[in-house]
């Protein structure tokens, strides 16, 4: 699963990032406002051609960042940190139901941490757990 994941999660940092320099632009073009990201999206629907081109533009790329989130949850994962690509999965080590922790850039499920546990507890998995919960 994690070649699959890998794509996935790195695609949606992709996208995140395009959103971001689209949001700049948009910024730029009208003029730098600090106004709420509704009130901003309001504006540029009204505005420039430049300005309803970016608005569609990140419309679509907010629909498409949303989506692909919902078809990493659908392989069984919780996204616990979409900026860096952190996902969870349930697992049992040692007959204890645990998270399995996954980030995006590592090349396999190596981590684990309690059900109420964050990322700073995550522990190694024994190679003996892994072929255990991998086989």
């Amino acid at each position: 699963m994690v070649p699959r994941l890998s794509f996935l999660v790195g695609r949606q940092l992709a996208i995140a990032g395009e959103i971001e320099r689209c949001w700049k632009r948009l910024v730029e073009e009208l003029g730098g406002s600090r106004a709420r990201p509704e009130e901003l999206l309001s504006r540029a629907r009204r505005g420039s051609e430049e300005a309803r081109s970016l608005e569609r533009e990140i419309s679509d790329k907010i629909g498409a960042y949303e989506a692909g989130w919902r078809e990493v949850q659908e392989l069984g994962l919780v996204v616990k940190d979409p900026q860096i690509g952190l996902c969870d999965f349930h697992g049992r080590v040692d007959g204890k139901l645990v998270y399995l922790c996954w980030r995006y850039g590592e090349d396999a499920v190596a981590h684990y941490h309690d059900l109420d546990a964050g990322y700073a507890a995550r522990k190694p998995l024994t190679a003996a757990a892994r072929q255990r919960l991998l086989n």
